[in-house]
């Protein structure tokens, strides 16, 4: 079950943008967040797949704000373990990130990416340090 969009009627940062953030689903139960995002053309490396700090960029930007939607928090990445699995076209892509663990100053998450037919692409473990 989807829980309401945290981020409604907040701007989008300039970096989500660029990437082409879409809000897909949110569950707190759960504790997943659930984004797209536009593998866009000019992201192309010459190998002729998507950069790999843009695929982790992306990855990165839904584990922050799931960790914010369910604290209310703002925080840092302290790490970010990236495995990619295969090259990754242009197109749309989703993301899920998922917290393991939740401790007072630290959050542990899982990731991945699916490219635009579904397939695991990118896989990613992070810690979050949560401010305040």
């Amino acid at each position: 079950m989807s829980d309401p969009n945290p981020f409604e009627g907040r701007a989008l940062p300039p970096a989500a943008a660029t990437l082409g953030h879409r809000f897909l689903s949110f569950d707190r139960e759960a504790m997943t967040l659930t984004l797209g995002f536009e593998a866009r053309e000019d992201f192309v490396n010459p190998m002729g797949v998507v950069q790999g700090g843009f695929l982790t960029a992306m990855i990165d930007d839904t584990m922050g704000p799931l960790v914010m939607a369910l604290t209310g928090r703002a925080g840092a990445t302290i790490d970010l373990s990236v495995q990619f699995l295969r090259g990754v076209q242009p197109g749309p892509v989703t993301t899920t990130a998922r917290v393991t663990r939740m401790g007072r100053s630290v959050a542990f998450l899982e990731g991945h990416l699916k490219d635009s037919e579904g397939r695991m692409s990118v896989r990613a473990t992070s810690s979050f340090f949560l401010r305040g």
